[in-house]
């Protein structure tokens, strides 16, 4: 993996620290890290890196310390090979990456924001290490088991992704090397806003990041996962009750495919006990579209318990 954050990824995080942590398994998390006070802790979705903070991140580091990650299998992380059976790219899997991150970097006890895939990942990590996470937001998505279980004609066009990624190695994977920066281009672009919203210099680093080596079968791998060894750890929760427990704000757009297929308040109070959230005037790429609205939701919601 790459350790010195590219020359983009400075310009977008001036006065942030650049970390590269292993965290076992031969496998290391790239990170961002700055601010003051308790721990916030950010991660990103698909097919994007911790670029996409880069417009919400120095204003929380006013009031939090805090820390953005690259997933594994994406931007500057490792990307292992993935198993028989994609355990190593399972949430559960990606999730104890992180809590490993946190605890080398001191933080035993953080919130989390996260959005997509990274809000996929931060679902198990509040499951299976609740004791670590104090609040929690999460954007635009619904829980992984309600989008594939209600899997309509409509969800299906539009995330048309889900269902190609998953296709056995190495189909997806050629195609997406074929033109990784068409694909970034493509996927982003065809959601509501287009590309306009996108820093140029964020763009650029999402591009970049799709084209290094492994990051394609990373991606499938993360989705594969997703498709079946996930699906069990959902429904092995769903069986024996488990439910979160932690304050949880969820967070969808208005012009995003949430919106238009699932009731993410009903679907996420399913497997929570606390949960509020509300849609957002914008696209899928909430704190890129939105920034403002973004930080006037979670703010009030981060801070509450200091009051």
């Amino acid at each position: 993996m790459n350790s010195t954050p590219s020359q983009d990824l400075q310009d977008l995080y001036r006065g942030f620290e650049f970390h590269g942590v292993d965290v076992g398994g031969d496998v290391q998390i790239a990170a961002v890290f700055g601010g003051h006070g308790p721990a916030l802790f950010l991660l990103h979705g698909h097919p994007q890196t911790r670029a996409i903070w880069h417009r919400v991140a120095p204003r929380l580091a006013e009031h939090f310390t805090v820390v953005v990650a690259d997933l594994r299998g994406y931007g500057d992380s490792s990307k292992p090979q993935g198993a028989a059976d994609h355990a190593n790219y399972s949430k559960r899997a990606m999730a104890a990456d992180q809590v490993a991150l946190m605890k080398i970097l001191g933080f035993d006890r953080f919130d989390v924001l996260a959005h997509d895939r990274g809000a996929r990942v931060a679902h198990r990590l509040a499951m299976d290490h609740g004791e670590a996470v104090g609040r929690m937001i999460l954007l635009d998505i619904a829980p992984t088991l309600a989008m594939y279980e209600q899997t309509s004609d409509v969800f299906a066009r539009a995330y048309w992704h889900w269902f190609f990624l998953i296709q056995p190695a190495p189909l997806p994977e050629r195609l997406i090397d074929a033109d990784p920066a068409a694909y970034v281009r493509d996927v982003m672009g065809r959601r509501s806003a287009g590309l306009a919203p996108f820093d140029p210099r964020a763009l650029g680093e999402y591009t970049r990041c799709i084209a290094l080596p492994g990051t394609a079968h990373g991606i499938c791998e993360d989705y594969r996962a997703a498709a079946s060894i996930d699906l069990e750890h959902d429904r092995a929760d769903r069986d024996a009750g488990r439910m979160l427990q932690m304050p949880i704000r969820v967070l969808w757009s208005e012009q995003g495919v949430v919106q238009r297929c699932f009731q993410p308040l009903h679907e996420w109070r399913r497997v929570a006990r606390d949960v509020d959230g509300v849609a957002l005037p914008c696209g899928h790429y909430i704190a890129e579209e939105a920034p403002d609205a973004l930080l006037a939701s979670a703010l009030p919601f981060l801070t509450a318990s200091r009051r």
